[in-house]
């Protein structure tokens, strides 16, 4: 039996790789949610630094 002939085994391919897209793309989706994290990550250590918490700091609470 040849590599090639066994389906149970798959090599990657390079159209497996996310590619930058504008839209609604896998990429374009998984760059929102990185930076959404990032952002809450800033917000929690915002809060933490000034002790104040992000309503109050935008003055609406």
């Amino acid at each position: 039996m040849t590599p090639d002939s066994n389906p149970a085994v798959s090599t990657p391919a390079a159209s497996d790789e996310p590619t930058p897209a504008f839209g609604w793309s896998r990429y374009a989706e998984r760059i929102n949610g990185r930076f959404a994290m990032v952002g809450f990550v800033a917000l929690l250590l915002l809060e933490l630094v000034t002790g104040q918490t992000f309503f109050s700091w935008l003055g609406l609470g």
